[in-house]
């Protein structure tokens, strides 16, 4: 009996400690560092100044993040994204997405990093579901509700001046051959800037998928939507290049500007590609 007491009494205490090591720190003691822009964006919405161990190796680069100049006052992670650049922070808990490199988050897990995957982030509903989850880890829940409550007030706004109108055809082109259809965020950006993805709704493409060029060329584009800081550079390449050089779209500089980043934004960020995307597409409603 003694000696199935003691064996229980190891068992518990095994189990106690596999739940302590799968628990997060409390939130006062959690040092993050975050892997991808997306998660930067995220994190910088949420944490206190002393949460933030390191950002992404992207984080100041102005062309891929909405936070460029706020993420100067943190360390970024060394371009090799080697295990031990992010190591080197002391993390307790790592900020990664399901396109972080998988052998990366092998070897951070098994020097006994919490990690965080984030693997839903096509729809604004995933990105409150997103801010949701990573307030939990750093004690930040009346943080998070504020932030949805005022995307959410935000993109109610839009819709109320968007009510009622036609849907502007559109098209994101691209130099690698491959576009942007359904289930993406191209696509959601459609979905609340008051814009038809021809992509979509004529291609029946879905997520980014290679581009049928020869059936492009019909396609009623009204605009193209591209990144950059000046149109005619933007579409300098598009006007080279089949099949978008027969488009009269593109002939005659019909395009909606988004800042680069915005264009495959992960975060809340991209209500503001949403705001710029419908007052370019439908400028009366916005007069």
């Amino acid at each position: 009996m003694t000696a199935l007491r003691r064996f229980l009494s190891l068992l518990l205490l095994l189990v106690l400690v596999a739940v302590r090591a799968q628990t997060p720190p409390p939130p006062a003691t959690v040092r993050v560092v975050s892997q991808t822009v997306g998660t930067d964006e995220l994190l910088l919405a949420l944490a206190e100044p002393q949460q933030i161990a390191a950002l992404s190796q992207l984080a100041r680069d102005p062309d891929f993040s909405a936070v460029a100049a706020e993420a100067q006052r943190y360390p970024m992670l060394a371009p090799s994204g080697a295990a031990e650049s992010v190591l080197k922070y002391q993390p307790t808990l790592v900020l990664c997405t399901d396109y972080s490199r998988v052998e990366l988050v092998t070897q951070l897990r098994r020097s006994g990093v919490r990690v965080l995957i984030f693997d839903h982030y096509l729809t604004l509903e995933d990105v409150y579901t997103n801010l949701r989850l990573l307030a939990r880890e750093l004690g930040a829940k009346e943080r998070a509700d504020r932030l949805v409550a005022e995307c959410q007030a935000r993109v109610a706004a839009l819709q109320t001046r968007l009510k009622g109108l036609r849907p502007v055809r559109v098209l994101a082109p691209s130099t690698y051959g491959y576009i942007p259809g359904g289930k993406s965020t191209f696509q959601d950006l459609c979905d609340h800037a008051g814009a038809e993805n021809l992509a979509t709704t004529l291609g029946h493409l879905t997520g980014h998928a290679p581009q049928p060029s020869e059936q492009m060329v019909a396609w009623p584009v009204e605009y193209v939507v591209v990144g950059g800081h000046d149109v005619n550079a933007a579409l300098a390449p598009f006007r080279l290049l089949l099949p978008y050089q027969y488009m009269p779209a593109v002939q005659a500089g019909r395009a909606v500007l988004l800042p680069p980043y915005l264009l495959s934004c992960v975060s809340h960020h991209r209500i503001e590609g949403y705001e710029i995307m419908a007052g370019a597409l439908h400028p009366a409603a916005f007069q």
